[in-house]
């Protein structure tokens, strides 16, 4: 496993922090330990058995210090030795609100970073200035993570944000800014622009830019309204253009990439509560293939008695003749206080048409993918809980194979 001592000692690390914090009256302790087991064959038709431990751990206000203390990494391990497992430490790091004049807050330690800019998962001080006049203020800066044996020293992310919803009504405005670096070299240098107009009980405009400074283009654009005026129904209409970025150290980025745009269109209505229905239309623009136009529509239903579930149905056409038509399903019965069971199942089916390849392969090709599956959850206790999965997995590219899971949750 990799780094598989460095992640055991941090999960050591967190077990100690809770049990020196709990020890201490004032210190709130909460979190979640669970244990999984799965099963399942991989390309070779070999039987893993990956193990995962998990833990999630809060404590806060420590010894009523106001600190608070975040955490969340696992063990694994594979017991047939078949398929490669990785242990992880996602976030761990101490957080106080309120410092100096009570308008400073900071994290420290590993955790995620979020901007209009670009996102990353960082080692490092997150210092954030609340209410300095009209705007808040941020800075951020450390160790940009990579969860493999790649990641060292000079892997540095820095950045920051200036922001507020103050300076106008009912508006929010974000400008950020962001710099990744790789073996001491700069790879990305991007800005990033994020804005949210919303009139309440009526509709919402929001927009979102990424702006790539080295290669001097708009990398990432998104465009949407949202009205809701109707508390039973909304509609919303959204723009999006992306285009791939690589890091200037990669070999990539002297190579071309494809622009991709979208037009989406959707409605939503309430049928009744906890029962939602929705249709869906997204125009699908390429470069160098045949845009695509996909239709989805379906219902769902949340749990507010005994019955919860989904079904969802998706068409997507293109000229190519590379289409698609899919349905997922799946229904969920509360049995009793304790005990809830759900069947269900995903079906694809992806037509092909091959005759870009030439004429000699003017051909037509159906490839059909099934899943199905039966869930159980059993709450033993109000803080022990027993979850398992088994599902059956066919294809008309690989043979039948079966896989399961088992998850014991316990809440403290």
């Amino acid at each position: 496993m990799k780094n598989c001592s460095k992640i055991v000692a941090l999960l050591v690390a967190l077990l100690l922090v809770g049990a020196a914090c709990q020890a201490v009256a004032a210190t709130r302790i909460k979190g979640r330990a669970s244990t999984e087991f799965e099963w399942f064959d991989n390309a070779d038709e070999d039987t893993a058995t990956p193990v995962y431990q998990y833990l999630l751990l809060n404590a806060t206000d420590i010894a009523g210090s106001g600190w608070t203390f975040r955490g969340y990494g696992r063990l694994a391990d594979d017991l047939s030795n078949e398929y490669e497992t990785d242990s992880e430490l996602y976030y761990a790091y101490l957080e106080k609100r309120g410092l100096g004049k009570k308008n400073l807050d900071l994290k420290l330690g590993r955790q995620f970073i979020s901007t209009s800019a670009g996102a990353s998962v960082m080692d490092g001080l997150y210092l954030k200035y609340n209410h300095l006049g009209p705007v808040d203020l941020a800075f951020f800066g450390g160790g940009d993570v990579k969860f493999d044996d790649n990641y060292s020293a000079g892997d540095l992310i820095v950045g920051g944000e200036i922001s507020s919803d103050r300076l106008v009504n009912n508006l929010y405005a974000e400008f950020s800014y962001l710099q990744k670096w790789e073996d001491e070299q700069l790879g990305y240098e991007l800005f990033g622009i994020d804005l949210d107009y919303n009139l309440p009980s009526l509709i919402r405009f929001y927009n979102e830019i990424q702006y790539s400074y080295l290669t001097d283009e708009v990398t990432y654009f998104i465009l949407g309204a949202k009205y809701y005026r109707n508390p039973k129904w909304s509609l919303r209409t959204e723009y999006l253009y992306s285009l791939p970025v690589f890091s200037s150290t990669s070999i990539y980025s002297v190579f071309a990439v494809d622009e991709y745009q979208e037009a989406l269109f959707e409605f939503d209505y309430l049928i009744r509560r906890g029962l939602n229905a929705f249709v869906r239309y997204t125009r699908e623009f390429y470069e160098s293939v045949d845009d695509a136009n996909v239709f989805e529509a379906g219902v769902e239903m949340r749990r507010t008695e005994k019955f919860s579930g989904y079904l969802i149905g998706t068409y997507r056409k293109d000229d190519d003749g590379q289409d698609l038509k899919g349905i997922k399903a799946r229904v969920a019965y509360l049995f009793h206080q304790k005990f809830e069971a759900g069947v269900g199942a995903t079906i694809d089916v992806l037509e092909r048409q091959i005759g870009f390849l030439g004429e000699q392969f003017n051909d037509e090709d159906d490839t059909t993918s099934q899943r199905y599956w039966v869930d159980a959850t059993a709450y033993l206790t109000k803080s022990i809980n027993l979850q398992g999965k088994f599902e059956a997995v066919k294809s008309d590219l690989w043979d039948k194979y079966y896989r399961g899971r088992l998850r014991l949750n316990y809440l403290f």
